[in-house]
Order: C-alpha cells, then sequence, then structure tokens
C-alpha cells in the first residue's frame, strides 16, 4: 500500500503545482499504452462513458460496477503512472467503490454529485475521503464533481454558477482536494470558480468553447481532462478509414504503429 500511497501523493503533487495537468482520457489497457508512451504524459485518467461504450452500456452507472473496476485494474497494471477513474456517482456506494478501486491501485477518482441535496453530497465526499484513509491513501485524489452546469437547463446563468461555487467550496471543506466542474464555461466563469475555490482547486474538461489551455493555467485552473471526447475523436479516425476505404482509398500515410 506504501507504494499506491506514494503515488496519490504524487498526483496530488501534479494537479497543486501551478502547471496545467492535463489529462487525455483512456478506455482499455491499449489505450493506456498509448497515452502512457506520449513525451511529456504524467498521469491517466479514465472516462467512464468510454469504458461503459466499449463494452456495451449505457453511460449512467448501467455498466455494473465490478466490471468497471475490473477494466479501470487492467488499465492500472498496464502503465507505471498514477491513474485517476471515473466512478459516475459512486454506483449506490461511494465509499465502497472508492475501496475497490484503491484496492486495485487506483490513487485518485472523478465522484459526480448528481445534484443531490448538497448537505448529502458534501457527506459523501467526507465519506469517500474517510474510506481512502482507512485504507493508508490520504492524500487520494477526489475530484469531487458538480453537475451545476451538466444539469442547468434552462436556467439563469448566474444561478447555476452561485450553485456551482457553493457546491464546490463544501466539497473542499468536506475534503475533496479539487473540484471538478464539467461545462462549456466562458473564461469569467472560470474566473469566478478560480477566485472563490482557490488557485489549483478546479478541474475542467477540454471541450469546444472553453478558454485555451495557456489561458487557464494563467488563471489558475489545476486540471484539464477529456472525457468521452478522446474516444469520440479514436472513432471518427474509424469512421473516415471506412469513408476512405469505400471510396477507393486507404490507410492515411501519417498512421503510426503503436501496438
Amino acid at each position: 500500500m506504501t507504494d499506491i500511497a506514494q503515488r496519490a501523493t504524487d498526483l496530488l503533487r501534479l494537479h497543486t503545482d501551478p502547471r496545467l495537468l492535463t489529462v487525455v482520457n483512456v478506455w482499455d489497457v491499449i489505450t493506456a499504452k498509448v497515452v502512457t508512451d506520449i513525451e511529456g504524459t504524467t498521469a491517466l485518467a479514465t472516462a467512464s462513458h468510454s469504458i461503459a461504450a466499449s463494452r456495451g452500456y449505457e453511460d449512467g452507472e448501467n455498466i455494473p460496477v465490478d466490471e468497471m473496476v475490473a477494466e479501470v485494474a487492467r488499465i492500472v497494471a498496464a502503465t507505471s503512472l498514477p491513474v485517476s477513474a471515473d466512478l459516475e456517482g459512486g454506483y449506490g456506494d461511494a465509499p465502497e467503490t472508492i475501496r475497490k478501486a484503491i484496492g486495485v491501485g487506483v490513487v485518485g477518482a472523478n465522484l459526480e454529485d448528481q445534484m443531490k441535496p448538497l448537505a448529502e453530497a458534501a457527506a459523501q465526499v467526507e465519506a469517500v475521503m474517510a474510506a481512502a484513509a482507512a485504507e493508508g491513501v490520504p492524500d487520494f485524489v477526489l475530484n469531487a464533481r458538480t453537475d451545476a452546469f451538466v444539469k442547468a437547463g434552462d436556467r439563469d446563468p448566474a444561478e447555476v454558477l452561485a450553485d456551482a461555487i457553493e457546491r464546490g467550496r463544501a466539497f473542499l471543506d468536506a475534503g475533496a482536494p479539487v473540484v471538478f466542474v464539467p461545462g462549456r464555461l466562458s473564461e469569467e466563469q472560470v474566473v469566478a470558480l478560480v477566485d472563490a475555490l482557490g488557485p489549483q482547486r478546479l478541474t475542467l474538461i477540454g471541450i469546444p468553447g472553453v478558454p485555451a489551455l495557456a489561458r487557464l493555467e494563467e488563471l489558475g485552473v489545476a486540471r484539464v481532462s477529456y472525457g468521452p471526447m478522446s474516444q469520440n475523436v479514436a472513432l471518427t479516425a474509424l469512421a473516415k478509414l471506412v469513408e476512405a476505404v469505400r471510396d477507393g482509398g486507404g490507410v492515411p500515410e501519417d498512421m503510426r504503429i503503436l501496438n
């Protein structure tokens, strides 16, 4: 467990460093190996949507938790880098799910609040961090996610931002080291979140429309991940190959042999 604890400390340091941490999410052994081997990669993160899709499940905790953890275990075994796992909302028992994940070598996790009542969501964060400490990993990097923007609908953006700030502060107070606020956020919204949560406390998703990585680093964002975007990029390349073959072409000349 000492090695796992050290990897957690290493991952936490990558988040607290003023240099922006970027993680391109993986979903199986081969993607883990490819991303690990790219120079400059310092950590891996899984994407629950992508793992579920690769196994024929709809997103949203439809994949059995043990099947998800088993796939994450294969990813952990395929890399020497610290791995953070996307564990959705915790599959009905977040502390137990975190214990299972730590048991296979995971040292960080995304955990959705799913816009549960704030007291309940904060208590879940506290319980997860207590479970990690009990497993000997006090520096476990819980990326406590609020779905304030994801589930905003047609609400007033100012109210949504206020919700995200309130929830983020509560999660930090409950022991989470960082807060994940996915959504197509403007620079002004990012600034407001960093001001409220503190530098190197906010993590975001890299989707079209968000500020550039260099600017996010300047603003004090801790981490940017890509969720299912990486799988979409890979599947787009596959679809383009199929179309090229259909039209009489073949593999692109810049194809790399990566496996």
